[in-house]
């Protein structure tokens, strides 16, 4: 085996994978295969390159990704000492000079004693290493045949379609109803049910919505699987009520009636704090989806703690496949970090490639590998990554539904956010301070 550890990519992950790792004394070969290869999306050959947004999200502690900054700050993140570095003004929100950010990056990972950087492409995940695979949205052609041998085919995803996630309190549950379709698998799902007037003001308003225009390399044909909600509503007007609005097997309890259609939402951890619209992956702009779904009874004040989405991604199912360290259950020297491992964002995927670095290091030294506890902002991303249901695995951002709920829940909602925060950075210094983590 060699003595270094291989980290395949040079995007936010994988350069934080890298910082991670050799500041902890290992020896890293860091592989970037642009500029000799360039992407679709990327324009430069520097490390970690923002090809979308230049902001990394707000930076509040008292809001979910806020809550994750802070703690990857405490763990010496290069991502977000960078992004202070290279501000610009956004207000709560932590926004970049693009360009200043991806050379602070690049000459701090440069500079690194324990680290040596390759621009090369890697077709194949290495086997006589620690390795750690951080390739993004963007993974080669070469390098997906080679992660699809790993993860199995039926595993890996070249097409992102998300459903929007509702925080279940926000939710009207006199108006929906607990039920499955003919009784089938309890009390599963919630269920919005729709008269024909409902229905039809929400068609209308769904066919007139102003939708996002995918870039030049998403162009992707639809699954039929993933077709976006708007599409199929398209091809008339009671398709959505023969596909995921039907309300075949289903009668509303209040009225012992079926109802003209049925939005049903599936709850999404096992606390049943947050909900995923069932086949409402789309490409409606994110304002128009707050206001269209609103429309939807019993979804009038709906705080959406994801919006749906479609764009081109690379994922693995990662509940089939990763342990909570983010090895690989098959192969214990791999290790996958970033978009590659279903979550959604810059700060999130540079947060999953620190967790890698981490461990691959102390897996180098011999020392038992870490998962955060789930009360953190990390540890309830890497709760979703390998603890969801690997039937319905769709990438998550940060939002307050994936973490536990509190012991005693108070009705305020900023005074729940507070605690779910103070509980959150006390747990993640314990655990630091247990796990010897600088």
């Amino acid at each position: 085996m060699r003595s270094d550890i291989v980290i395949v990519g040079g995007g936010l992950a994988g350069s934080e994978a890298a910082w991670q790792a050799a500041n902890r004394g290992a020896k890293v070969t860091l592989y970037e295969m642009r500029p000799k290869e360039m992407t679709k999306a990327h324009k430069t050959g520097g490390l970690a390159e923002l090809v979308c947004s230049n902001s990394l999200g707000s930076t509040d502690p008292q809001n979910a990704p806020g809550i994750l900054k802070e703690e990857m700050r405490r763990l010496g993140s290069l991502i977000i000492t960078s992004a202070e570095h290279t501000r610009v003004p956004a207000g709560s929100a932590l926004a970049v000079d693009r360009d200043q950010f991806s050379l602070k990056i690049t000459q701090a990972l440069e500079g690194h004693p324990n680290i040596r950087i390759l621009h090369e492409e890697i077709g194949e995940i290495p086997t006589d290493c620690l390795c750690i695979i951080a390739t993004g949205p963007l993974t080669s052609d070469k390098l997906s045949q080679s992660i699809r041998a790993v993860s199995q085919s039926q595993h890996l995803y070249f097409f992102d379609a998300i459903s929007p996630i509702i925080d279940a309190d926000s939710i009207n549950m006199d108006i929906v109803f607990r039920a499955s379709r003919y009784d089938k698998g309890g009390d599963d799902y919630l269920n919005c049910p729709m008269t024909d007037a409902q229905y039809n003001t929400f068609y209308d308003a769904l066919m007139a919505a102003e939708k996002v225009q995918l870039k030049e390399f998403e162009k992707t044909p639809y699954f039929e699987a993933c077709i976006p909600i708007e599409v199929m509503a398209e091809r008339g007007r009671q398709t959505m009520q023969f596909g995921p609005l039907k309300p075949v097997g289903l009668e509303d309890p209040r009225t012992g009636l079926r109802p003209s259609a049925v939005v049903q939402l599936r709850t999404e951890n096992v606390h049943r704090t947050c909900y995923n619209m069932v086949g409402f992956q789309t490409k409606l702009t994110y304002p128009e989806q707050k206001r269209v779904f609103r429309l939807i009874p019993g979804l009038e004040q709906a705080e959406f703690l994801r919006y749906g989405s479609l764009h081109r991604n690379t994922f693995i199912n990662s509940p089939q496949l990763l342990l909570s360290t983010l090895q690989c259950k098959a192969r214990g020297t791999l290790f996958f970090a970033g978009q590659l491992v279903g979550v959604e964002g810059y700060t999130e995927s540079a947060a999953m490639g620190g967790l890698a670095g981490i461990n691959a290091a102390r897996a180098l030294a011999g020392m038992p590998l870490l998962a955060p506890p789930p009360t953190t902002a990390h540890g309830c991303l890497i709760a979703h990554i390998a603890s969801s249901d690997p039937r319905h695995f769709q990438p998550m951002n940060t939002n307050f539904g994936l973490f536990p709920p509190l012991p005693q829940v108070p009705r305020d909602k900023e005074k729940k956010r507070q605690l779910i925060a103070q509980r959150a950075f006390e747990d993640f210094e314990s655990w630091k301070t247990r796990s010897g983590l600088s």
